[in-house]
This record gives C-alpha cells, structure tokens and sequence, in this order.
C-alpha cells in the first residue's frame, strides 16, 4: 500500500495582473505546504481575470509559452518546497495556436507532466472556443512522488468518460482546476439548479470510479467588459472522497485554503465493497465512440 499524502486547494480571487497573481499565489502556496501539504493546486488560468468573457485578439498577450514565466517560478517554488504543484496556465503554443494547459510540477522541481484541457466550452460569457485549441495529450494520470495525480480542467468536469479514462490509468486523485460561476441575471432563476449540478456530477465521478475528486474554483465577481454583466464566480472548492463524500468544502466567497488526506486503505475499501471497475462491461461498450446513435 503507498503512503498517504495531503492535497490543497487553493480559491482565490484573480483580478489582478499577471505580476500581482503570481506574487498572490506564491504566497498561497507557501501557506499551504507550512499547513502540510504535499500536493497544491490552483485554480484555472491562476494568471489573469477570466478574460474569456468576451472575443477579443487583444486577450492573447495574457498567453505564454511553454518553460517560460509561470514554468520558471512554479518549478523553483516546488523545488523549494518539497511539494508537488498543479499549476494552470495559458498556453502559446505557436502563433494562432494556444490552449488550456497545467503543468504538474514533482517535488524536486522538474516537470512531472503537462495536460491540456480536452473540452472546449461555448456559452454566453465562456467563449472559450475562440481563444484555445482542444487539448492533443489525452486524459493523464501523472506520476509524482507522492502519488499519481489525474489532471482535467473545467468543463472537462462534466464528462463521465474524462473521469473515468483517468482513474483507469491508476489515478488517486482526480484535480479540476476551475473557473465556474454564475451570470447574475439568471442567478436568482437557475444559480441553485446549476451549483446543485456541478457539486452532483462531480460527485458522481467520486463514486462511480471509487477515486478522490478536488475541483479548485475561483472567487469573486468580474467583470473585465463594460457592456457585459459579469461572472460571479461561486468558489465552493470541494474534496470528495471515494463514495462521494464532502472531505472539506471552501465558501462561495472568500479566498482560502482546504485540505484532506488521500487515504489509499479507504480507496481499496470502497472498491472492494463497490466493485464497479471489476463488473463494467467493456465488451458491450462500442458505442460510447459514436457520437449519437440513430
């Protein structure tokens, strides 16, 4: 059995300029590894306000290219650390080609892995579609030294088959790093509804795959376009644990720091008492490629 180890997550808010939220989440993280944390995760795109809110060329300058600001600093802070770090980031790939990235950065500073988020939202205020390419390096369970740590981004929360791929490559925790929140026009209408949805299926993937489950989120409102409402982002980061239970949860509106423990001995439990790994049936699961079936 592998030792345990202790996760963070850390919800902030992200306003400032890129200097500023660097600065920001240094200092967060060093908080979290003094509270004992092994492993420490950002939210999504730690380095700029959510700038997808509106389609504009203008936005791009916030990318960066692989190994260069964010890739420097954060491997540095690991390294001195001794901590594993889930860092998101806008990526430069090339011009005209960027994605929704995280380096997973190991203990001793070198880089353990990169993911680039795999689905790309469309919607009123995510405009994401305009800004990044789908991710080209499929679901990753990332080796560190303290555990192998699955690594999705956002909207890829939402998707059973994501979840699932991960955990079958030996994943002990899935991260969703996140930037989630409500349009407050419709808030007082739907805000319940959608909160309730995204905490359910999140859930659910703790216990269909018999894993731990972290999603990260922002907090605060922004609202980087005058014409446009803005987003309220409703923080609420969670730890689920293997049967879907709440292992810590952060407020809809405060910068803070949660923590828990990924227990190996109580995965192995849950799994040999819900065996849904050993009775799935991959024989009768063709389908799942199709897009519908008519």
């Amino acid at each position: 059995m592998k030792e345990n180890y202790t996760i963070a997550l850390v919800q902030l808010n992200l306003n400032g300029s890129a200097e500023a939220n660097l600065e920001k989440c240094t200092e967060w993280i060093r908080t979290a590894a003094k509270k004992g944390a092994n492993v420490i995760c950002l939210p999504e795109l730690y380095s700029s306000f959510y700038f997808c809110q509106k389609e504009d060329t203008e936005y791009f300058k916030f990318a960066e290219p692989l190994y260069s600001t964010s890739y420097e600093a954060f491997s540095k802070l690991a390294k001195e650390l001794g901590v594993a770090l889930i860092i998101p980031f806008f990526e430069r790939r090339a011009a005209g080609l960027y994605h929704n990235s995280a380096y997973v950065f190991d203990a001793d500073g070198t880089e353990a892995g990169l993911y680039r988020k795999m689905h790309i939202p469309d919607d009123p205020s995510y405009y994401e579609k305009f800004y990044f390419t789908p991710g080209d390096l499929g679901f990753k369970a990332i080796d560190t030294k303290f555990g192998k740590l699955g690594t999705l981004i956002c909207w890829d929360q939402w998707y059973p088959e994501g979840a699932r791929i991960t955990a079958l490559k030996g994943a002990d925790v899935l991260f969703y790093p996140t930037a989630i929140g409500w349009h407050p026009y419709e808030k007082a209408e739907y805000g319940k509804k959608q909160y309730d949805a995204w905490m359910t299926v999140q859930r659910g993937h703790a216990v269909a795959n018999g894993i731990f489950v972290a999603a990260v989120n922002r907090v605060g409102f922004e609202k980087p376009v005058e014409n446009k409402e803005g987003i309220e982002f409703w923080g609420s980061s969670f730890i689920a644990g293997p049967q879907g239970e709440i292992l810590a949860q952060a407020s809809h509106d405060k910068e803070e720091i949660i923590m828990a423990e990924i227990d190996f001995a109580l995965m192995e439990d849950v799994r040999q008492n819900w065996p849904f790994l050993r009775d799935r049936r991959i024989d009768a699961y063709g389908d799942i490629t199709k897009r519908y079936i008519d």
